[in-house]
């Protein structure tokens, strides 16, 4: 007797840890590694030359293309003045879009009509369910302002070849963006000139604050100042993975032709930390090419940088 009570005991104890380690699993994120894409693509639109040549008509700095693919991302250029069906083609097989720095108009150019149609697909896509993120940096945060608001509401700044700290608002211990910082890296961010700013136009808080699209669609992660006007430098909207940096976060790690452009282990630190968040988003899309043949045929190995520092911004340049 006493050995069939210590046998139904033993039993009793295996199905109790047995049931406990499967009330375990079932308490784990459901996003897991079955779930992720670890072969994300990532597009990065292009856009007009301002003195275009012959087979150089429109450009991506490749400082952008490093950046994505530093933190284990693929890019694939995305071509302005496309059909409507070639960019839902495209859309449908990549897994995430940057807008990047330059200096088109984002009301009247190739590139602002691609960067709506992308951002139009993106908002349907999340609406149902099909996560697809969005990044704008400099130029590309203007045209998300403009995008969002439907308005050219931008204030003149004296912010061109600017390093600055991010005075962080409340909203940053709670984003997505910057939860994967590290505490000394953010510390650093807001007291160290690391975020290289070059442009003359900028969302005023005050601007922010009178604008209901603006408000109801992005929380406000960080401002800085050009010495009289408060603008907003960093943006997360609360209801999709659209993200925006008046700042570069690219340039620190792979732009060396202007001296204003920070270099120091932090500055480093930030632009290999951003670029892991975004492409880090990218990965829980699940967007693919039909086939191989399309994916290599896209990519942007099928082209060659050109060297073109010290005489420009960027140390090299892709043209199409």
């Amino acid at each position: 007797m006493a050995t069939l009570t210590r046998t139904t005991s033993g039993f009793t104890v295996r199905n109790m840890t047995l049931l406990l380690f499967c009330i375990s699993l079932s308490c784990l994120p459901v996003y897991s590694s079955a779930s992720r894409n670890d072969r994300p693509i990532i597009g990065v639109l292009a856009q007009e030359v301002y003195s275009p040549k012959p087979d150089q008509t429109v450009y991506i700095a490749a400082s952008y293309v490093k950046y994505l693919e530093s933190a284990g991302a693929r890019v694939v250029p995305v071509m302005i003045n496309q059909t409507l069906e070639e960019y839902k083609a495209l859309f449908s097989s990549i897994n995430g879009i940057l807008y990047p720095g330059g200096g088109v108009s984002i009301i009247s150019s190739g590139y602002e009509k691609t960067a709506k149609i992308f951002y139009e697909l993106a908002i349907e896509a999340n609406k149902k369910g099909d996560y697809f993120p969005v990044w704008g940096t400099c130029l590309g945060f203007e045209q998300l302002t403009y995008l969002t608001s439907g308005k050219t509401i931008l204030t003149h700044t004296n912010t061109s070849g600017v390093p600055l700290p991010l005075n962080f608002t409340d909203e940053t211990k709670d984003s997505r963006m910057f939860k994967g910082f590290p505490a000394e890296l953010m510390k650093d961010l807001a007291s160290q000139p690391l975020t290289e700013n070059s442009h003359k136009w900028s969302l005023a808080v005050q601007t922010y604050d009178t604008n209901e699209e603006l408000k109801k669609f992005y929380k406000i992660l960080s401002t800085n100042m050009d010495g009289k006007i408060e603008f907003v430098s960093t943006v997360e909207a609360y209801d999709y993975p659209i993200y925006g940096t008046q700042w570069h976060p690219e340039k620190n790690a792979f732009e060396w032709t202007r001296p204003y452009i920070p270099h120091s282990p932090s500055a480093v630190k930030t632009t290999f930390y951003m670029a892991e968040f975004f492409v880090s988003e990218a990965r829980k899309n699940s967007h693919r090419f039909e086939s191989e043949e399309d994916e290599s045929k896209a990519l942007i190995y099928n082209y060659n940088p050109v060297y073109t520092g010290p005489k420009s911004g960027f140390e090299q340049i892709y043209y199409f």
